[in-house]
């Protein structure tokens, strides 16, 4: 059974801002083109991003850091140690 929605264009400026997140737009850039003074009503009004979302990044940020580790390894560098403090 086929569910009825009403497409309306605020409908579609909230898929606009939510697909443009989705692509990597920088978030201020975002909000000028939606015509929002404050960000808060582009990130957390507009954009609307489910779990999936959040894998992909993560996905893309770990093959992010293997590239790098490729290429230390192409210019003979050492791999750069990431150190923690400890909180006392």
């Amino acid at each position: 059974m086929w569910m009825r929605t009403k497409v309306t264009l605020h409908v579609c400026r909230h898929t606009y801002c939510s697909n443009m997140a989705k692509a990597g737009m920088n978030p201020k850039t975002l909000q000028y083109l939606m015509g929002h003074s404050d960000i808060g009503v582009t990130m957390n009004t507009y954009t609307h991003l489910e779990l999936e979302d959040a894998k992909d990044e993560m996905i893309r940020l770990e093959e992010l850091e293997q590239a790098r580790k490729e290429i230390d390894k192409t210019n003979g560098e050492k791999p750069m140690k990431q150190i923690m403090f400890k909180a006392i």
